[in-house]
């Protein structure tokens, strides 16, 4: 069975869930994967502090942190994300929230591909990856027709 799921766990929830879900899919098409399990979460930002010291020993705020479970080219994943840093990101870096939250999604499908971004090499292809990934986002205009 292959499944995206959205679990809220703050006071936030997706707009267009199956829109978000067919654009992840597509990008993993895209780079010659398909999900299995994918469980995208959403919290603030102590929640996911609390993730990046018990799993990661990090004591810093994140905007997503990845647990990938994928073999071969079918993508299982946990991915946890920080709603407020991706507001905070999204004022800082000038950009619209969605956009942003488009961004950190995809930022954590991509690691699950096999994208790193520890060295200067590997951020500059992340960032690459996340481009393609967002020009992919489509959303189609809602026009009425006369009857």
């Amino acid at each position: 069975m292959n499944s995206i799921s959205f679990v809220y766990e703050t006071q936030f929830e997706l707009n267009s869930p199956e829109l978000i879900k067919n654009w992840i899919s597509n990008c993993l098409e895209h780079n010659d994967k398909f999900a299995k399990q994918i469980s995208i979460a959403f919290m603030d930002d102590q929640a996911l502090l609390q993730i990046n010291k018990k799993f990661l020993s990090h004591d810093y705020l994140t905007d997503v942190i990845t647990f990938d479970y994928s073999v071969g080219k079918e993508i299982s994943s946990d991915i946890a994300i920080s709603v407020d840093r991706v507001r905070e990101n999204a004022l800082t870096e000038f950009n619209d929230f969605d956009e942003e939250l488009r961004r950190v999604i995809i930022h954590g499908i991509l690691h699950c591909c096999g994208y790193n971004d520890k060295t200067t090499q590997e951020k500059t292809l992340m960032t690459q990856k996340e481009n393609e990934c967002l020009e992919m986002f489509h959303v189609e205009p809602n026009i009425k027709k006369d009857v």
